[in-house]
């Protein structure tokens, strides 16, 4: 509920790090700081005998500065915007160096927690990719378990990679009447979408495109001198991905070559700028892949068969660096539900909450124990 409460809207999740950073540190963590990016971490020290492993939850929600974060309380249920999606997960993360602290529990590897920023939409995953690029640690982190999910019966291996773009068409611009004949950004930018609309793209292994955000003009009686358009290119290959990805430029390329040949460019032509926004890493780490095989076993101790699962998390960074890296979930299906909606809720009921806990503590306790 505290850090519930504090406000992570994406790029402003610096309060609830603090607090976080407070609470790793009073959980007994060595060596706890607060990094460039606003990632926050400790360490908790092994016996030695197996590489490091870094264990994750996102510090950042998806809702703009100034929702109502305000916790409410019916029985066991919490209702508020990002009780689940982390803030769950962080909680999750305080429970378990508590309770192995408590119970004197060694494991043969290090473990790095993370209170990470920058995992939904516009952060782009900046907080890992901070991590694995550019921090001390970068070299040191050999498996990475990132807490995010919706049910403990799935093990988020593969990496759902995205390209995303903002795409800005220019013109010369004029009155709708007066300027009639003159190339518009507008029709480029209707042409590129109709273009895309028809593109072929695979079924198996998935791919996808999406035009989600249009923007410009100035008014109705006006030929727009600027409009954008924002797209979402997604798949699990990398090949495939970088196939639609040329497709689209082909695509926007051809559309303002169109519009400048359809009409008068004398005063001006039509030019289209293709800005990167979003770029998150695709890949997979295999179920027989020794780190995942464990996990199953694991499972298995505690009546569950692994579902393996592609999303985008912020465990696309190391999988698309070849690390030992997966997404899994402290509780489960249901317990949590409504993310991303200002009526989210998760729900601690305590048999439960204690049930998921175990088999959630077993698989990092694991995973930190392999050779």
């Amino acid at each position: 509920i505290l850090l519930t409460e504090i406000p992570a809207p994406p790029f402003g999740e610096k309060a609830r790090g603090e607090a976080y950073l407070k609470m790793l540190r009073d959980a007994g963590l060595e060596d706890v700081t607060m990094d460039p990016e606003g990632n926050v971490m400790g360490l908790r020290r092994g016996r030695g005998g197996a590489p490091l492993l870094a264990v994750a939850a996102h510090l950042d929600t998806v809702f703009p500065e100034g929702t109502n974060v305000k916790v409410k309380r019916a029985g066991t249920t919490l209702r508020a915007p990002g009780v689940g999606d982390d803030t769950r997960s962080l909680a999750f993360l305080l429970a378990f160096i508590r309770a192995t602290r408590e119970a004197g529990v060694e494991t043969a590897g290090d473990i790095l927690f993370i209170g990470n920023v920058g995992e939904e939409g516009p952060g782009d995953l900046r907080g890992v990719r901070y991590l694995f690029h550019q921090s001390p640690w970068k070299d040191r982190i050999k498996r990475f378990i990132t807490v995010d999910g919706r049910s403990n019966d799935i093990i988020t291996n593969s990496g759902l990679g995205s390209l995303r773009y903002r795409v800005t068409f220019k013109g010369p611009g004029g009155h709708s009447w007066g300027a009639f004949g003159t190339v518009s950004p507008a029709f480029a930018m209707g042409d590129a979408i109709a273009r895309l609309g028809r593109l072929k793209v695979p079924k198996n292994p998935k791919v996808s495109y999406n035009v989600g955000v249009l923007a410009g003009g100035t008014s109705v009686n006006s030929i727009p001198f600027e409009t954008t358009m924002e797209i979402d290119l997604r798949a699990v290959s990398p090949v495939a991905l970088k196939d639609v990805d040329g497709q689209l430029k082909k695509i926007v390329a051809e559309a303002v070559d169109a519009e400048n040949a359809a009409r008068s460019t004398t005063n001006g032509r039509i030019t289209a700028d293709v800005k990167l926004i979003g770029d998150r890493p695709s890949g997979t780490t295999s179920p027989d892949s020794p780190v995942l095989r464990q996990v199953a076993a694991t499972m298995r101790v505690h009546d569950k068969v692994p579902v393996w699962e592609t999303s985008s998390t912020d465990a696309n960074i190391p999988i698309s660096l070849g690390i030992p890296a997966f997404a899994m979930c402290s509780q489960s299906g249901g317990k949590s539900a409504r993310s991303h909606s200002l009526d989210e809720y998760t729900d601690v009921g305590k048999p439960d909450a204690v049930k998921d806990f175990a088999l959630a503590a077993a698989i990092i306790l694991s995973v930190a124990d392999m050779p």
